[in-house]
């Protein structure tokens, strides 16, 4: 390792470090485990996917959210009586209890709020003490997300594993554009079905074998493109669902896949995530061993 290199490392933090003077192999690691150090840094974070700790799925008309045995939504952190979750509509009212303190969204003084659901940007947290939850919009759907920065897989993380960062993964794959782009089904954990807006499909070769994948688009004004994937790896030294991975657009007839920064889904460390699976376009037939493996603490 170059003294340049040891430095860089030594330097490595998310708001970035100067890597004009590295080699371009040094460089590149460099910049993976600036990326993988980001990733840690969010999954980490108070609201991140460590503190989730609860998912409760509302039903038409109040559902009562409190400690308080009986209760529709039973939050053990909560007070006895939090409040009342009205759905009717579509739409989620909250009204909180008389005498109980939570801040509704931005203020403490909303005692009666629609909450806004995750297919809006900023949906409308509800949060008292160390707890916040708000409402997921899952086809129809509608639920309460709770997270809790004390939460034992937040407390009791075990820290994220690493296949040895290679370059030869950082694949530089031929894009084949669908015209129209066609839809893509994958399934969920909770045994739905997801729709996705495929624009193409990555084609590359690997020991003499040709290989594709279909990335999506999340949303309609995505800026990158998601893929999905599950190998020979999967199951065994990586996530048993697959692992996630975003890519630029591509450019030129080519789009790089860098799986070095594969990673786990929210699956692989809470139960109470509601994760995409790898759908059979996606499952190749290859050994990656690359990116981010199996998470210590899961059973999967």
């Amino acid at each position: 390792m170059s003294l340049l290199f040891a430095a860089a490392l030594a330097a490595l933090s998310p708001t970035g470090i100067v890597l004009d003077n590295l080699s371009v192999e040094d460089r590149y690691e460099v910049e993976v485990k600036i990326w993988r150090s980001e990733r840690l840094a969010r999954l980490k974070a108070e609201g991140g996917w460590l503190s989730l700790v609860g998912l409760h799925w509302l039903k038409d008309g109040d559902n009562s959210i409190g400690s308080a045995k009986g209760s529709d939504v039973l939050i053990a952190s909560a007070p006895a009586k939090l409040g009342m979750a009205k759905l009717a509509g579509g739409e989620v009212t909250f009204t909180l209890e008389p005498g109980a303190i939570a801040i509704v969204g931005t203020s403490d003084r909303n005692k009666n709020a629609v909450l806004r659901d995750d297919r809006n940007e900023n949906p409308t947290k509800v949060s008292f003490g160390t707890t916040s939850f708000y409402v997921i919009d899952r086809d129809g759907k509608k639920g309460l997300r709770v997270k809790d920065a004390e939460a034992p897989t937040r407390k009791n993380f075990l820290g994220l594993d690493y296949f040895e960062i290679a370059e030869k993964w950082r694949v530089e794959a031929k894009w084949e554009a669908f015209d129209p782009p066609r839809t893509l089904e994958v399934p969920t954990v909770l045994g739905t079905v997801e729709k996705y807006k495929v624009p193409g499909k990555a084609v590359f070769e690997r020991g003499g074998k040709t290989y594709e994948v279909q990335p999506v688009l999340e949303t309609a004004d995505a800026k990158q493109l998601f893929l999905i994937f599950a190998d020979k790896t999967t199951g065994k030294e990586t996530y048993g669902a697959g692992r996630f991975l975003y890519a630029d657009m591509p450019a030129n007839g080519k789009i790089v896949l860098d799986f070095n920064k594969a990673y786990n889904p929210p699956c692989a460390f809470t139960p109470y995530a509601t994760c995409p699976l790898a759908p059979p376009e996606n499952r190749v037939n290859l050994r990656i061993d690359a990116g981010e493996k199996k998470y210590k603490g899961s059973a999967h």
